[in-house]
């Protein structure tokens, strides 16, 4: 089998850049080694940076999330029982959109699936195994076993999409990297009520933070900061809804509906700053990880797609390498200031073990400031809603 690129990952990333790639008239095909319906079921992040949303838009495959998703233009902070609202859109002119990955993902599929209709080969192959990748920096190819066949891809080109636990990064020698583990985690659930708020809620409390949010207007999503090996048996529902109910400090307002999921999300800072070698270019999951609190895993990952679809672009329609050249570079400025924002949002919010009582007062000192200050405020909102793509 020949193609132009070869794309490892059917997440948001290999998607968007299979799609992109498209639209530019260059081939390409994406090898997932989960099914269809589970990487479509798979339930990640929610909330699309104004910039996400216009790079779907302009990619044609926005017109599900125009009509479902949920624009918000401002979130709350909520520390010692009192809520401040920090008004995003009043501050950037930006807004956010909650709509879940999967729902990207399901959007992505179908329009990839509809383009391959004319091709000579399936654009997406879900449940391959065995994946390895060969000769990155000279003629690559990637081999795989699909429906009981040994097969092969030769391509120019291997975008490897498939997350942090993947096959491409450690398929590049000599990796910089850069980890920070957090000494905690967060217990998430998906429940038929109504949403507490119109806006997210991220609560500092002192026993931990709690996050309210929604996947639509009878889906909520709620989160309580635990520990990381937390046992899920020892959290039934009554007690998930007991410790919502303290650390939010909602009342009434929050409504307990049947809870239909539950785990843990374990917190890390990852960065993998050798994103390319030779050929082979990392992005998305693969080449780094933020916490959850700062919303920014999947605007991370499209950010990336918008830089290595262009210089891709660049190279076949003129044969430029500067762009392809300078990926890494160009992707790890916005990587970077991602992580920062995540950090220091993670750390403004979460309990940390071994908390004394001076952490605690610098804690709520930090949020009084944050909310009541409208040059922190802004800080705070331009990183929120997504800062400028660089030209």
């Amino acid at each position: 089998m020949r193609t132009q690129v070869g794309i490892i990952g059917a997440g948001p990333s290999g998607l968007l850049l299979s799609h992109l790639l498209h639209l530019a008239g260059i081939d390409s095909i994406v090898l997932e080694t989960r099914s269809r319906d589970y990487v479509e079921s798979r339930v990640r992040a929610g909330l699309l940076e104004q910039g996400s949303v216009e790079t779907l838009t302009e990619a044609g495959v926005a017109d599900r999330l125009h009509r479902e998703g949920l624009v918000h233009h401002g979130i709350e902070l909520r520390f010692d029982g009192v809520g401040h609202r920090i008004p995003l859109t009043d501050l950037t002119g930006k807004v956010v959109t909650i709509y879940g990955q999967q729902e990207v993902v399901k959007d992505l599929i179908a329009a990839r699936i509809a383009a391959g209709a004319r091709r000579d080969h399936a654009p997406i192959l879900f449940d391959v195994e065995d994946v390895a990748v060969h000769d990155v920096t000279g003629s690559p190819r990637i081999t795989f076993r699909h429906e009981g066949r040994e097969q092969v891809v030769e391509c120019d080109v291997i975008g490897g999409c498939d997350g942090f636990h993947g096959i491409c990064r450690p398929a590049i020698p000599d990796l910089a990297i850069y980890e920070r583990v957090y000494p905690f985690a967060w217990l998430g659930i998906l429940s038929h009520s109504r949403p507490v708020s119109e806006e997210l809620i991220y609560a500092r409390h002192a026993d931990g933070f709690a996050l309210a949010t929604m996947r639509s207007n009878t889906v909520s999503r709620l989160y309580l900061q635990c520990a990381p090996d937390e046992d899920l048996s020892l959290w039934p529902d009554a007690r998930i809804w007991e410790e919502l109910h303290r650390r939010l400090g909602c009342g009434d307002e929050l409504e307990e509906g049947k809870i239909f999921q539950k785990g843990v999300t374990p917190m890390r800072s990852f960065v993998c700053e050798t994103m390319r070698h030779g050929r082979l270019f990392l992005a998305g999951d693969a080449a780094h990880i933020v916490p959850p609190t700062g919303a920014k895993g999947m605007n991370l990952a499209i950010a990336d797609i918008r830089v290595l679809a262009r210089g891709l672009e660049r190279f076949y329609a003129r044969g430029e390498t500067d762009l392809l050249d300078r990926y890494a570079e160009i992707c790890l400025r916005r990587i970077w200031k991602g992580q920062r924002f995540s950090w220091w949002m993670t750390s403004m919010l979460h309990r940390f073990d071994g908390d004394d009582p001076f952490e605690h007062r610098v804690q709520v000192a930090e949020l009084d400031y944050v909310s009541t200050s409208r040059a922190a405020m802004t800080t705070l909102a331009e990183n929120y809603v997504g800062l400028p793509f660089e030209v």
